[in-house]
């Protein structure tokens, strides 16, 4: 309560003094109660019986005190031990009943407050997971995961431990107050008297507090920063090749100094906030005891009045102070409930429609055709995609994206490749993504076999197009779950035939651990060429009908680029591909080949078509493609097309 002996309140009262009190100046929108409600509502039992128990124990902390009081009055003075004993029995019972509720209160707490989070957190990470790849260009991972811990736990706090401060303080006050008037209401007024001497100065040891914590906390965030780009694989490598380790030690603890000083600085605010609230409830006890003690002498009252009322003290300033303090309680919880509705309330730009229906192919035996349709596209604003408060820099650019795509049209006819060249940032690996459907085009139509992509569900899409990146994503875990990824339910006779496929399983047999090896982190055990072929295989374990390639063989040495360009001889048989051009031999190969410069596709043909046409292609293929023909030969490394 805030007293010598009962620290656990007093030290909420501190924390919650630690609170940015701008909170209570927060505009929540309107719905938000009732959305909290909604969430509450399948806790609903439970919540009643806590709060019930809540009742009970605030009622035991002034029944403790009046029974010492009866204990005194009819027993100790009237020397009658029968009394004694009996009331003696019935603290005892009192203990063991508050033990009990204490524990039934914390099971409630858990189950409501666990319950809460879990619903939360799955309904949050369920919604991301469902977000267009633009918001995830711009959001930030550090806030996403601070929505799914820090503002859900918070959230979870608005039904637990804020509500019960609440329910649990007004009761013990109204109770603790009733019970000190029935017993004396002269001594209760003076005892209040000294209330004002600690609430003003815990005022403004509040607001000190307020503005160190909240430098406290950026301060320990740029610390987890620093911790956290340094300790990651590509962190790691680059601090380490440009790196000194004496400087970025002397960086770390610069500081961890800074979070150290001004850690010693809240720890004696807060033992100061504490030590107030110690010596006002000190001297009103004193206070109680010289103006009662006189009384009791006088004949005014008895002996158990002026214990009981000492007692009933102590369990009245704990209170006091945790509801003047309520408002900042009740808007942190209400600000981190409004914090979670806005990342759900955030409309995906890429949705399923309601009448969606799965792909279907006018030909099972075949791979299906893809036709562009006088497609334009521009990337999504801001304001599109994400959340200010999800992103790590101020916003600068609100306006609508520059048009990246102008009048695309093509078809890419069943079973063939086509090949996509042009100078960086022409518009290239936008076109594959509209395939895939990562983003919606802004004027036209992307359409499979005659479907437009928008009208198809999602699950048939995915299951039709695979994409292999230049840079393929792998989870830190074994070789055998990365390629289930692609599909759960194969076996691993059916995962090594895909590794075989790809020209890697003899690498992975060798391996001491093979399926069960861990690849690390975003697979940096790996090398460039084997999580190529590794992408490829999960991409050929998924068998789907049209593959998306940035074929990624640029930067790999000549042992890894022939085994990648044999995997995707066989990933790209019989498929309709849609290829980002490095190589001349991929060129060579295309059945078509489109010409990309400036959102538009200014040629397209064959290889011998387009060098007699004498266009961009024939310049490209002169300053980049024929340094790759002659250096066959001579074996130097071939230079590799310009790529976005």
């Amino acid at each position: 309560m805030g007293m010598p002996g009962m620290p656990g309140n007093g030290w909420q009262v501190m924390a919650s003094y630690r609170r940015d009190r701008s909170v209570t100046n927060a505009k929540l929108k309107p719905g938000t109660v009732r959305r909290i409600a909604g969430y509450a509502r399948p806790y609903v039992r439970e919540l009643v019986l806590f709060l019930l128990l809540n009742a009970l124990a605030a009622a035991i902390v002034v029944a403790g005190p009046l029974l010492l009081k009866a204990i005194i009055d009819h027993g100790v003075l009237p020397r009658r031990s029968d009394v004694v004993i009996w009331l003696a029995l019935a603290v005892a019972g009192l203990a063991l009943v508050e033990a009990m509720l204490s524990l039934a209160q914390r099971w409630y707490s858990a189950r409501i407050g666990e319950g809460l989070i879990y619903d939360l957190r799955t309904q949050v990470f369920d919604h991301v997971q469902r977000m267009p790849v633009a918001f995830f260009m711009r959001a930030q991972t550090g806030s996403l995961t601070s929505r799914l811990n820090t503002d859900v736990i918070g959230a979870q706090r608005a039904l637990t431990t804020t509500l019960q401060s609440v329910v649990s303080n007004v009761i013990s006050l109204a109770l603790v107050l009733g019970a000190m008037f029935w017993l004396s209401w002269q001594v209760t007024v003076i005892a209040l008297v000294l209330l004002p001497i600690f609430i003003v100065p815990a005022k403004w040891v509040g607001r000190r507090l307020q503005r160190i914590s909240r430098e406290q906390m950026q301060l320990d965030a740029e610390m987890s920063s620093l911790m956290t780009e340094r300790f990651n694989v590509a962190g790691a490598m680059l601090a380490k090749l440009y790196g000194r380790p004496e400087d970025e030690s002397r960086m770390f603890a610069e500081r961890a100094g800074r979070v150290r000083d001004i850690g010693v600085v809240s720890a004696m605010y807060g033992r100061v906030f504490f030590v107030a609230l110690t010596l006002v409830a000190a001297l009103a006890t004193a206070m109680v005891y010289g103006v009662g003690g006189v009384l009791v002498v006088g004949g005014g009252f008895q002996l158990g009045t002026l214990v009981a009322l000492a007692a009933l003290l102590t369990r009245m300033y704990g209170p006091l102070t945790a509801l003047s303090n309520v408002q900042v309680d009740v808007m942190t919880a209400l600000v981190s409930f409004d914090r979670v509705f806005e990342v759900l309330d955030l409309e995906p730009m890429i949705a399923e429609r309601p009448d969606a229906v799965p792909l279907r192919r006018a030909d099972d035996r075949r791979a299906p055709a893809v036709e562009f349709d006088r497609v334009g596209f521009r990337y999504p604003s801001a304001e599109e995609v994400s959340l200010a408060s999800l992103e790590s820099i101020a916003r600068t650019d609100t306006a609508p994206g520059r048009q990246v795509l102008r009048d695309v049209t093509f078809t890419a006819r069943p079973g063939e490749l086509v090949a996509l060249v042009g100078p960086s940032g022409a518009g290239k690996t936008t076109i594959t993504h509209l395939v895939a459907r990562l983003y919606d085009v802004t004027e036209g139509a992307v359409r499979l076999d005659g479907q437009d992509v928008r009208d198809v569900t999602l699950q048939s899409l995915r299951d039709t197009v695979g994409v292999v990146p230049q840079d393929p994503h792998l989870f830190h875990d074994s070789i055998r779950e990365n390629m289930r990824y692609a599909r759960p339910d194969a076996t691993d006779e059916e995962i090594v035939e895909a590794l075989r496929s790809a020209q890697i399983w003899d690498l992975v047999e060798a391996m001491p651990d093979g399926l069960d090896t861990v690849v690390g982190e975003r697979g940096y055990r790996l090398s460039g060429g084997e999580k190529q072929r590794l992408a490829i295989a999960r991409l050929l374990l998924k068998a789907p009908s049209v593959v998306v390639l940035d074929e990624a063989t640029a930067h790999l040495d000549s042992e890894s680029e022939a085994a990648v360009q044999r995997a995707l001889r066989t990933a790209l048989a019989g498929r309709t591909s849609l290829v980002i051009a490095h190589r001349l031999s991929t060129i060579r190969e295309a059945d078509q080949i489109l010409v990309v410069d400036d959102g538009r596709i200014v040629e397209r043909g064959r290889h011998e078509e387009l060098l007699l046409a004498g266009g961009l292609y024939a310049d490209l293929y002169r300053t980049q493609f024929a340094r790759q023909e002659s250096g066959s030969d001579d074996g130097r490394r071939p230079a590799p097309l310009a790529a976005e």
